[in-house]
């Protein structure tokens, strides 16, 4: 089997995190840029100290440390004389990813002290406001969504065609209940960003419904299926989706199978979607797989731990399920397939609800022209 292989014993609930601060950046993992500032240096430091530190922090993030990983790209920065943007980029990165805001936040405060443009002075107020962000959500102080809204403030005034500030801005003010000036933030993304269309998605929701902007909400993804369709998850706005993530080198992912087979024939024609991520390398092999077990529902092929799907939801291990909501909010899961079932009858049954109160309000209300 291959070596990142991780799996438990028992079919279980994925291993999220995203009750910790590192599901946060999962979360909001779309609006990190790349960052010019960040990327100044191609390489590591040039003092042969700061050099032999980071190989040693690169070693540790590789066996996942991140937190400790992020300590030793932060001292390798101070031995090079605090002239190492890229040990200072991977320090905050897997600071945030950790959960670990105090040193994402000092190496942010590092990182303003290198040289730098508007453009770049722009992104790392973005991240400072991103920081701080978290930590309003963690600690629940207002003060800090206040801080963060200034920092981005200021990093409008560096980059105004910055348009990720205003969809980071409009979170930041949701949880400050300011309502319609966060929708006014979520619009101005709307009318300037043109890059990420998941994105774009997930911000058209907010604009709509402000409090789904408060809420712990599954991060926004888009996938290509076996059959090439291409899939986001707020094109299912409405259904309740359930995400198992396995793989066919995977036995008890294997041994799940017929229960998740099960659970897709039960539902068939009610508000849910049932997708597989699979970690397989091979994709003949998948295809082969898929075809002969009559896995029919939606099917995607994610590659392993690294790959886009497997990072944005922060699986560790296999096999893996999480349920999303009707309005897209990431559901807790148990141990046990018995729990998922239970869960799934419980959320269609609000989906259901959902869609009968919005078929009632559509139809009280009268076309325009329409007579008495």
């Amino acid at each position: 089997m291959p070596g990142e292989m991780r799996m438990p014993g028992l079919k279980s609930a994925v291993q999220l995190r995203l009750v910790s601060l590192a599901s946060l950046c999962l979360l909001y993992a779309a609006t990190i840029p790349a960052g010019a500032a960040a990327q100044s240096s191609p390489g590591g430091p040039n003092d042969p100290k700061a050099q032999k530190t980071f190989d040693e922090a690169a070693e540790r993030a590789r066996h996942g440390d991140k937190e400790g990983a992020a300590d030793e790209f932060r001292k390798a920065n101070k031995q090079d004389g605090g002239h190492c943007a890229t040990c200072l980029n991977r320090a905050y990165r897997l600071a945030l990813e950790s959960g670990d805001l105090k040193t994402a936040q000092a190496a942010v405060a590092d990182q303003m002290l290198l040289p730098a443009n508007d453009s770049d002075r722009a992104e790392l107020h973005f991240r400072l406001a991103l920081v701080l962000q978290r930590r309003g959500i963690k600690e629940k102080k207002d003060a800090l969504f206040t801080e963060s809204c200034d920092e981005l403030k200021t990093a409008l005034a560096l980059d105004p065609q910055y348009s990720r500030l205003h969809y980071l801005m409009g979170i930041s003010l949701a949880w400050l209940h300011r309502d319609d000036a966060a929708r006014s933030e979520f619009n101005a993304f709307l009318s300037q960003d043109k890059d990420d269309p998941s994105l774009h998605q997930r911000a058209q929701r907010y604009a709509e419904r402000i409090d789904l902007a408060r809420s712990r909400m599954a991060p926004p993804f888009s996938a290509t299926t076996i059959d090439a369709q291409r899939i986001s998850l707020d094109s299912l706005a409405g259904k309740v989706v359930l995400i198992d993530f396995w793989a066919t080198w995977c036995p008890p992912c294997v041994a799940a199978l017929p229960h998740i087979r099960q659970i897709a024939r039960e539902f068939d024609g009610q508000p849910l979607v049932v997708i597989s991520v699979s970690f397989d390398s091979d994709d003949a092999k998948w295809r082969e797989f898929v075809a002969k077990n009559g896995m029919t529902w939606v099917q995607i092929r994610d590659g392993k731990f690294t790959g886009p799907l497997a990072q944005v939801f922060d699986i560790r291990a296999i096999p893996a399920t999480l349920t999303i909501d009707a309005d897209g909010v990431l559901e807790d899961q148990h141990e046990g397939d018995a729990a998922i079932d239970g869960n799934l009858k419980k959320l269609i049954a609000q989906a259901q609800e959902l869609a009968n109160r919005k078929n009632a309000e559509r139809a009280a209300v009268k076309p325009a022209g329409a007579g008495n």
